[in-house]
């Protein structure tokens, strides 16, 4: 049976901030109740954890994903890098 665990984090942590053990066993604790007690398909429940408070909380949204005039050469060559990476383990499981 689905469930969902929604936790408002950036990418990559979904169990919340690195070192802040007391946030992380809430959540991992919070992702066992909810696999406990979720009779229902597609039940989701939404962690009252944020990543920071106020305005700080706001920025990594702001962050996420952005591509501008100041990363945009930068992010075009880890992008072909990983392009030639990809093609380069195609060609080796093709042999």
């Amino acid at each position: 049976m689905p469930r969902f665990l929604f936790v408002d984090f950036p990418l990559g942590n979904p169990c919340g901030k690195p070192w802040d053990v007391e946030m992380q066993y809430k959540i991992a604790g919070g992702a066992l109740e909810l696999l406990e007690r979720a009779w229902l398909p597609r039940t989701t429940v939404q962690r009252p954890e944020t990543w920071a408070e106020g305005e700080a909380d706001a920025r990594w949204r702001k962050r996420f994903m952005w591509v501008g005039d100041d990363n945009r050469e930068a992010l075009a060559k880890v992008g072909e890098a990983r392009r030639r990476a990809q093609a380069g383990r195609r060609e080796s499981l093709s042999d």
